[in-house]
């Protein structure tokens, strides 16, 4: 059987290190890349089939766990293997309650990385040594309710949810994408509305739920409309 992997990091050397480790265990896997949150919507539109995904934890625009939330909502069918220098036991355990089927520190060797990608391809659940799979969520109610809300944006939504939560203005947002400023005002309002947030203040406060640091959140309500 052949297998599709796209990996997804902004760092060239690790994506040809990624792809390296499982190429070796692996011989009938393809892989496409991308760099960035954009790159990996616009490669599941031309792929929608593929096997498995390789998604940094630390990508720009991912805004901690939102993007994994979001990708296991739009495509359940994909298994994601989260990948992060930052393992600890509460990161780690947290990809996993937001839906992550494995995790992988890239502090890991070649040998170890391309035989979680294998055990994942066979349907199994991975997590560095010493930590089991199975073991109950760090992350509480209200961030798995957020996380599954999150899960109901389209692909453009969450685009605009990324720029929103980096404190782009309605112009902005409709500058980089290319849309009309009224149409990112449409979809700010269905944004808000599927996440039960009042406000972009409150949907950056829940969004703060599903962040990778665990010592305080990293997005900020301030200099946003």
């Amino acid at each position: 059987m052949n297998y599709e992997l796209l990996i997804v990091d902004d760092h060239p050397l690790f994506r040809a290190a990624l792809t390296g480790a499982v190429a070796a265990v692996c011989a009938n896997c393809s892989f496409l890349e991308a760099d960035n949150i954009a790159g990996l919507f616009d490669a599941l539109e031309q792929h929608p089939h593929a096997d498995l995904a390789l998604l940094d934890l630390n990508l720009p625009g991912a805004h901690g766990f939102c993007a994994l939330a979001h990708l296991r909502g739009a495509h359940p069918q994909l298994p994601v293997i989260l990948v992060s220098a930052t393992d600890d036991e509460r990161t780690v355990r947290d990809a996993l309650a937001f839906g992550a089927q494995g995790f992988v520190s890239k502090s890991a060797d070649a040998g170890t990385i391309g035989r979680n990608v294998a055990s994942v391809l066979r349907g199994e659940y991975v997590s560095p040594a010493g930590l089991s799979a199975n073991t109950a969520p760090a992350a509480d109610a209200a961030a798995l309710d957020f996380a599954s809300a999150l899960a109901q944006l389209t692909a453009q939504q969450f685009r605009v949810f990324g720029l929103l939560c980096s404190g782009r203005r309605n112009q902005q947002i409709a500058s980089e994408l290319r849309i009309a400023e009224s149409a990112v005002k449409a979809q700010v309002s269905a944004i808000l509305r599927k996440l039960g947030a009042a406000d972009r203040a409150q949907a950056l406060r829940l969004a703060s739920r599903l962040s990778a640091d665990t010592r305080a959140a990293r997005l900020s309500p301030d200099n946003i409309e």
